[in-house]
């Protein structure tokens, strides 16, 4: 991680002072984030070692409709340090959430019930280009969420004992999908 600040000559004021944490990408791109302000420039930058950005865009196979365990998949990715792991789906027709790990009755209870609050045989829908299950995916999707957020110590995730990590495929016919893992600590 580092700790960026710089100023840079305004017309309005003298010099303008910014300062921020700068936590992707390396050394080099930093510099030329803040060469692209297209202004003078006074840069300081410095690292911080204690603190830990990892970050890493993930395609996971191809699932049937329904809920998926994809704990495994996310902590094959992830540092083994302490910190705090976060999990972003890049889709608008599947969502990710933290349930049950152990009994595979409740993926299928999940199914059931969101087919019923969010029924591809009611009418009222417009945006259904894609097919019946194209508008209620995208309900489901906002009513679960594209994220969630875990402890980890030392390389352990601390969810609870029969919590998993889910991918909730809400398509008929999905392809691979994306998730963006993030893992802030030391």
């Amino acid at each position: 991680m580092y700790n960026v600040s710089w100023r840079f000559w305004c017309k309005l004021t003298q010099y303008v002072e910014f300062s921020y944490f700068y936590a992707s990408g390396s050394l080099t791109q930093l510099v030329q984030s803040v060469a692209l302000t297209g202004r003078k420039s006074l840069v300081r930058i410095q690292y911080d070692p204690q603190n830990m950005i990892f970050q890493k865009e993930i395609s996971l196979p191809p699932f049937s409709r329904g809920f998926h365990l994809i704990t495994s998949h996310v902590l094959e990715e992830m540092p083994k340090n302490c910190g705090i792991v976060h999990v972003f789906i890049k889709h608008t027709s599947a969502s990710i959430t933290i349930n049950e790990n152990a009994d595979p009755s409740v993926r299928l209870d999940f199914e059931t019930h969101f087919n019923k609050l969010v029924s591809e045989e009611d009418t009222h829908y417009t945006h259904t280009i894609e097919g019946p299950d194209d508008m209620t995916s995208h309900i489901k999707s906002s009513i679960l969420g594209s994220s969630v957020s875990f402890p980890v110590k030392d390389g352990v995730p601390q969810l609870g004992i029969w919590q998993g990590v889910y991918l909730c495929e809400h398509r008929n016919n999905a392809g691979s999908r994306k998730i963006f893992i993030t893992f802030i600590g030391q």
